[in-house]
């Protein structure tokens, strides 16, 4: 087992949860969660249990001046217990006692209004209550809210934590009627230790949860007939997802010998959808021979990554090699998931035979208009210096309008004498024509570096074409990017595979890229998208896969250009195919399927599907992030992650670090 063995409480809520099957649907069960670490982990239980959930607040009344040494604990219900023989043995007076009693009974019913907003503390009388917590050092605060609820006559008492101490654990055996501890783990230290994120439960998540375990599952309880359909569906045809490694081997079946695997997202800033990627991605690599990893990223910026994966540049590391992505928005690609999949790459491809190909990394957006001029001339400089200066005259038409690639395209999109495009097609054209000159000179490196300058030069001239319409047409500007995009892949799967093998390509982006948009509300407004193009050349060749999740957190800004922020992603609203994907459960699951399948024909009504792109605007979400699909039409595959985590941006920002600041919009995709 790993050192940590729990991503977040909220997976180790749910590896808790199949420890505790025996619990599962009896209606005299009650989940109670110690406020505040305890309920994400008592969220995930009660949910697989089907039992509900509430809080046990227990305070400990610390000694005066020496707070550490507990003389009783005050809970939930009005409950105080003492320990009479430590007060007894200290000699405290009366009014001493009930004075620290009364401060934290205040706190016991202020939390209660907090948490509960006026509802009553549940009756646990008769009934088998499990007392969860995110985990047991010295087990001190289990055992006073286990003498508080001792007081209220549960029929019986479970203890269950994800982690403990194996001491902490055999000390409450005595106490309460069964204790499961998950994980025990010597020497312990702290519970802290044994989660890779353990940042702190808000009040507001706890609020959330609660909340969110009264209402969304008597919702739940009633579907309509057509989604009680699918939701049956779905549960015949689903395969749970456990963190273990046969995870993606119906995908592997699902995508055989395919050239093109598209993985998607529904957001550019969501944990699972990162490492998830990256597991799949590795898998394809080692087994199925992938060379290529295109992303939604842009060329120039994506270059230096490739040049560190093949061990051919000066950094050291990873997070050196993604530092050319300065753009807004920089965490979309330079967070701690992309450069731990980029560090695995890396050691992979030094690894191999000098002779065996090496996978590389690639971009396929079009924004870096400065960017790739810069590189076409870096490159003609080297080869062609007479050519490098025509080029400069070229690119030269760009410098009346300053760095800002957007006041060119305001200009020259109302102005069309203004407009540079003659130059960059001019440009491209003559890169092109000397392409074999060029390579001839320079023999085998030439193959690579021409290839790219070449890149660079057909990107100048698309981006010069999306910048001029993306004022006067959106539809327009819209597949102009999607269809450079679709050129890219292809000229990359020419270039790998020029020697006669056939190259595999895994593509990186968001669902709204890669899912046929003939099958969403995008193909009705006239827009194409690179999942679309790629099926209409390749067919079976390419398989979609998308992404979602119900709830959770996000990294995204509330504006373009805005600070990075980590908001909370809202519960999937009714009728959405997130919504239905929450009702089927487990928590975690991927579903494949082929025409004529059950779940493909239960998929195909139109339906509510949620994009969040790097602008999230959760106030007008429905506007903003949703739109009408056909998910059986616009993938191959979708994975589902219930409740997922925002993702760690490379550097933090204030906002991102304090969490969910006012919540805030449009897709930005």
């Amino acid at each position: 087992m790993k050192s940590r063995p729990f991503r977040d409480r909220s997976e180790a809520g749910r590896q808790l949860a199949a420890k505790l099957a025996a619990y599962a649907n009896r209606s005299d069960v009650l989940v109670l969660g110690l406020p505040r670490g305890g309920v994400p982990v008592a969220y995930e239980v009660a949910r697989a249990l089907g039992a509900p959930l509430d809080v046990f607040i227990v305070r400990k009344l610390g000694v005066p001046g020496y707070e550490e040494l507990a003389m009783g604990a005050v809970a939930t219900g009005g409950v105080r217990v003492l320990n009479e023989e430590l007060l007894e043995k200290l000699g405290l007076p009366e009014y001493v006692i009930e004075a620290v009693a009364t401060r934290e009974q205040e706190e016991v019913k202020r939390r209660e209004r907090l948490y509960r907003g006026g509802l009553p503390s549940p009756d646990v009388r008769g009934r088998t209550v499990i007392l969860v917590d995110d985990g047991l050092a010295t087990g001190a605060t289990m055992r006073a809210a286990v003498k508080a609820l001792r007081q209220q006559e549960p029929a019986r008492i479970v203890v269950a934590v994800p982690i403990a101490s194996r001491e902490a654990c055999e000390e409450l055996r005595g106490e309460v009627d069964d204790v499961i501890c998950a994980v025990t783990r010597e020497p312990f230290h702290a519970v802290g230790l044994w989660y890779e994120d353990f940042s702190q439960t808000t009040d507001e998540e706890v609020r959330e949860l609660l909340a969110r375990r009264r209402q969304p599952e008597e919702k739940a309880a009633t579907p309509s007939a057509a989604e009680g359909n699918i939701i049956e569906a779905l549960r015949q045809s689903m395969h749970t997802l456990t963190g273990g490694p046969q995870d993606y081997d119906p995908l592997m079946d699902r995508i055989g010998d395919a050239r093109f695997v598209f993985l998607g997202e529904a957001s550019h800033g969501t944990h699972e959808f990162y490492c998830e990627r990256a597991r799949i991605t590795k898998r394809l690599i080692k087994e199925k021979g992938f060379l290529a990893v295109a992303v939604e990223a842009d060329w120039p910026d994506a270059s230096r990554v490739n040049r560190y994966v093949h061990g051919a540049s000066e950094d050291l590391e990873a997070v050196e090699a993604l530092a050319d992505f300065r753009r807004f928005p920089t965490w979309m690609w330079r967070n701690t998931e992309v450069a731990e999949f980029i560090d695995w790459l890396r050691a992979r491809n030094d690894a191999l035979a000098p002779s065996a190909p090496k996978t590389g990394f690639y971009g396929l957006d079009l924004y870096s208009l400065r960017a790739s001029m810069k590189a076409v001339l870096r490159y003609l400089e080297q080869v062609d210096p007479d050519a490098a200066r025509r080029a400069r005259a070229r690119y030269a038409c760009f410098d009346q309008f300053g760095e800002d690639a957007q006041i060119y395209g305001f200009i020259a999109g109302t102005d069309r004498t203004k407009s540079c495009r003659d130059e960059v097609v001019s440009q491209l054209v003559e890169l092109q024509r000397r392409a074999t000159e060029y390579a001839r000179r320079d023999g085998r490196l030439a193959e690579d570096e021409l290839f790219s300058a070449e890149q660079n030069a057909r990107l100048v001239k698309n981006a010069e074409a999306y910048y001029r319409s993306m004022f006067l047409e959106e539809v327009s500007s819209w597949n102009l990017r999607d269809r450079h995009m679709a050129e890219t892949l292809d000229a990359l799967a020419q270039h790998l595979g020029r020697r006669g093998a056939r190259a595999k390509i895994v593509v990186w982006a968001h669902n709204s890229h890669l899912g046929d948009a003939r099958a969403t509300e995008m193909g009705r407004r006239g827009e194409i998208n690179v999942g679309q193009l790629v099926r209409e050349k390749y067919g079976g060749d390419a398989v979609l896969v998308g992404f979602t999740t119900h709830h959770g957190t996000v990294t995204a800004a509330s504006d373009w250009g805005a600070p990075a922020e980590r908001k909370r992603v809202r519960p999937a609203l009714p009728g959405s195919y997130e919504a239905m994907f929450h009702h089927a459960h487990p928590a975690r699951f991927l579903l494949t399927w082929r025409e004529g399948d059950r779940v493909a024909r239960d998929l195909r009504d139109a339906c509510l599907e949620r994009a969040i792109g790097v602008i999230y605007r959760p106030e007008t979400e429905r506007m903003s992030h949703y739109f009408q699909a056909r998910l059986a039409d616009q993938f191959d595959a979708v994975l589902h992650f219930d409740e997922t985590r925002a993702v760690e941006p490379l550097e933090y920002t204030a906002e991102w670090e304090v969490g969910e600041v006012p919540e805030t919009f449009p897709f930005a995709l």
